[in-house]
């Protein structure tokens, strides 16, 4: 049976509880000395559990059978204030009960506005508490975020130049491809790069002398496209590659850059699709085009860029551009 059900907001609610307490153990018939030692001890659970602090801590005292409990807090936990000689009447349990009702409706106008503050301070500080571990938390993931997008980066990236590596280059043609032919009102442009000669160089000059050479190849390729919107790869050993957002004409004048800069010495192929020159809408034939166009430069003698032309019956064609020491 529930005697009394309370909150224990400030610390008059919290004394009044225990006197309540032990009023009732002394009414029952209960041992008053152990049920003192058993209050003190209940004290200081209660006040751990957030008792008199401003937060409405919800308790409640009942009998069950011969023992008199106390429950506090929203899991229930319990505790045996007293132990009684024998079970009471309900009659006597009525009464108490009505008694203890009384005693809490009592309105003393300075105690409630004394708990309303209380209560008030307790929200402001669990707002300001949540807020912080709200931004603390914002942060963190900010942070795992960060973590996230340098390790994503850093496995998409080649080790030697710094440019991004095959795997990056494969999610991102597919993506560039499905996103121009979906537009429709955007071109693409698959330029790919081999360096010519570059197993002599290295056996010529060594490998540190070879990796430089793969370092200029790189600035020369970051150089001759738009950072924020075109890409550049490095598949590994003389292989490179970019994705420039732009027709043929942009694309050949990209990759004559980056051909002048590294004294006429690679062989460029180029594939092309944009509103003029629609592709099939197969990336697999997108990207064997510009292998062909580069097939087609190391065929016809090195040091040059070839764009193949797609026409309307499926044929390909090429246009060659010879760099300067070609055409010596």
């Amino acid at each position: 049976m529930e005697l009394l059900k309370v909150n224990l907001a400030i610390e008059p609610d919290l004394q009044n509880f225990i006197q309540f307490v032990l009023g009732a153990v002394g009414s029952l018939g209960g041992n008053a000395f152990s049920a003192t030692i058993a209050t003190l001890e209940l004290t200081r659970e209660l006040r751990t559990a957030g008792a008199a602090t401003g937060y409405p801590l919800p308790a409640s005292m009942s009998l069950r059978d011969d023992s008199l409990l106390v429950a506090w807090g929203e899991n229930g936990h319990q505790w045996t204030i007293s132990v009684l000689p024998e079970v009471p009447s309900s009659v006597t349990l009525e009464k108490l009960r009505h008694h203890l009702q009384q005693s809490t409706a009592t309105a003393d106008p300075a105690l409630l506005l004394r708990r309303n503050r209380e209560m008030e301070r307790f929200l402001n500080e669990t707002r300001e508490r949540t807020e912080k571990e709200m931004r603390s938390m914002q942060r963190a993931m900010e942070k795992q975020q960060e973590d996230l997008s340098a390790s994503i980066l850093q496995a998409e990236t080649d080790p030697l130049t710094g440019l991004l590596n095959r795997r990056a280059y494969d999610e991102n043609l597919s993506r560039a491809f499905r996103r121009v032919l979906r537009q429709r009102a955007e071109s693409l442009s698959l330029i790919l790069f081999d360096l010519d000669y570059f197993k002599n160089i290295n056996d010529e000059f060594g490998h540190q002398y070879g990796d430089a050479y793969l370092n200029k190849m790189a600035h020369a390729m970051r150089s001759a496209i738009r950072s924020d919107v075109d890409m550049v790869f490095r598949f590994g050993g003389d292989e490179f590659a970019a994705i420039v957002f732009a027709g043929k004409k942009i694309a050949v004048t990209k990759a004559q850059d980056v051909l002048a800069s590294m004294d006429g010495r690679v062989s460029i192929g180029i594939a092309s699709i944009s509103v003029e020159e629609p592709s099939d809408g197969d990336l697999e034939r997108f990207i064997h085009r510009a292998d062909d166009a580069l097939y087609q430069a190391k065929r016809s003698g090195r040091g040059r860029v070839v764009a193949d032309c797609l026409h309307s019956d499926g044929s390909v064609s090429w246009n060659e551009h010879l760099s300067e020491t070609a055409r010596q």
